[in-house]
């Protein structure tokens, strides 16, 4: 059997992901909002229960992929996610059979498996990777991996409208399915090299040696005052993206509409918004990749404090639109963002860490995120309800703004050599 090196692993698991979900979720809000008929709050809540078991398992299972194996955490992640999609897909024939409980109690159920399967493969995939190519390889591999992960994109939002035009619940089906398939590939051949489990006393527990790795984290984090940085960076723009990713469909469904005198369906017009955002993501990750030093601590943080603040304007031009265009445009730079933010986010993390808690400590940042997310989701869900969703998108710009002050700050206290 051929053996493929870590970096094609890598890749090809992003791949993979990044197109299973862009088939769900390309289309997903015609799913949810015209088969399923949940409100803005009930996105917004399903989302909360989403980041709620994030930040109970997190830690759990982060410390899981650094006491044990990070590639038996990754495996496990992306079963149990598999099967969690599959049951969201589901939803609609399972109450067709059963009334025993609500639609909505099983999209929360569903949301529970996903959010644990999501704690096993979060930090572990990437600490995997860190310590099987160096750190000094990271970065690069992060662009590329994700400049083929939109190609992947691509693909996922043909195959998301045309199997949504089929039935609304097929796309969760497939990526569901999809995720299973790359668990059994992982299982296969992903390999893992360059990690030795922490060597434990006989008499210790294995309670007891991931609770030593977890306080072994939480050293790293209180000696590192940029990782303190991180995690109070993170918990806000937790807090203004849970909102604004769980309302932007029903924004544009609800309060802008799409044009009626274009005869396309809202599956298309879902397909078309993330087809444009994903080529031009391609071509910024392009010049990005070009133009930003992704070793160098200061220019990769500045980029993200560039990203940030052109993040907060999208928002608010989109709380502000009055036209499906002006919307598109703002909706567009947005996801663009977002596609850019990834890869110079996780090459920021990774800058100052070490490899024996690497895991641990991502695990603890991506529990700030689901903390803020927890916190704010329901904050912007209220306003979005109580007031308007442009009212919400405003909110979720002002969670940003203090990420920007501390990242000015870091800039500032590390002048260019």
């Amino acid at each position: 059997m051929k053996q493929l090196r870590a970096s094609q692993v890598y890749i090809i698991m992003m791949f993979v992901t990044a197109l299973a979900n862009s088939t769900m979720f390309t289309t997903y809000a015609i799913y949810y909002v015209t088969e399923l008929g949940l409100t803005p709050f009930q996105l917004v809540l399903i989302g909360t229960v989403l980041e709620l078991a994030v930040l109970v398992f997190e830690g759990i299972t982060g410390v899981v992929a650094d006491t044990y194996s990070r590639r038996m955490s990754v495996i496990i992640g992306m079963l149990v996610m598999g099967i969690g999609f599959v049951l969201e897909g589901s939803v609609i024939w399972i109450v067709e059979w059963s009334t025993l409980l609500p639609v909505f109690i099983w999209m929360l159920i569903a949301q529970l498996f996903f959010g644990i399967g999501a704690t096993f493969v979060s930090g572990a995939e990437t600490a995997w990777i860190v310590d099987e190519i160096g750190e000094d390889k990271v970065g690069t591999l992060f662009m590329r991996s994700q400049r083929l992960a939109l190609f992947a994109a691509l693909i996922g939002i043909g195959l998301s409208v045309g199997f949504s035009t089929l039935a609304p619940n097929l796309p969760y089906i497939i990526g569901g399915m999809f995720y299973v398939g790359l668990g059994i590939f992982l299982l296969v051949y992903m390999k893992e090299t360059n990690f030795a489990p922490q060597q434990k006393e006989a008499h210790v527990s294995p309670l007891q040696a991931m609770a030593d790795t977890w306080m072994s984290g939480i050293k790293v984090v209180r000696r590192q005052p940029l990782l303190i940085m991180l995690i109070v960076v993170t918990i806000f723009i937790g807090a203004a993206s849970e909102g604004y990713d769980r309302l932007r469909e029903t924004f544009l469904i609800n309060e802008i509409g799409f044009p009626q005198h274009i005869p396309f369906s809202m599956a298309v017009w879902f397909g078309i918004l993330s087809a444009v955002s994903t080529i031009l993501g391609l071509v910024a990750v392009r010049v990005m990749e070009q133009k930003l030093d992704m070793s160098d601590k200061r220019a990769v943080t500045a980029a993200m404090l560039l990203l940030f603040a052109a993040r907060i304007g999208a928002l608010i031009s989109i709380a502000l639109s009055t036209s499906f265009v002006w919307a598109m445009i703002g909706l567009l730079l947005i996801s663009v963002i977002g596609i850019l933010s990834h890869p110079v986010y996780n090459t920021w993390l990774n800058m100052n860490m070490e490899s024996k808690t690497r895991a641990t400590v991502l695990s603890m940042v991506s529990q700030a995120d689901a903390f803020g997310q927890t916190a704010g989701g329901p904050v912007i869900g209220w306003v979005g309800s109580r007031f308007s969703l442009r009212a919400s998108f405003i909110l979720a710009g002002v969670f940003i703004m203090p990420v920007l002050v501390v990242l000015r700050r870091f800039i500032s206290s590390n002048p260019r050599e």
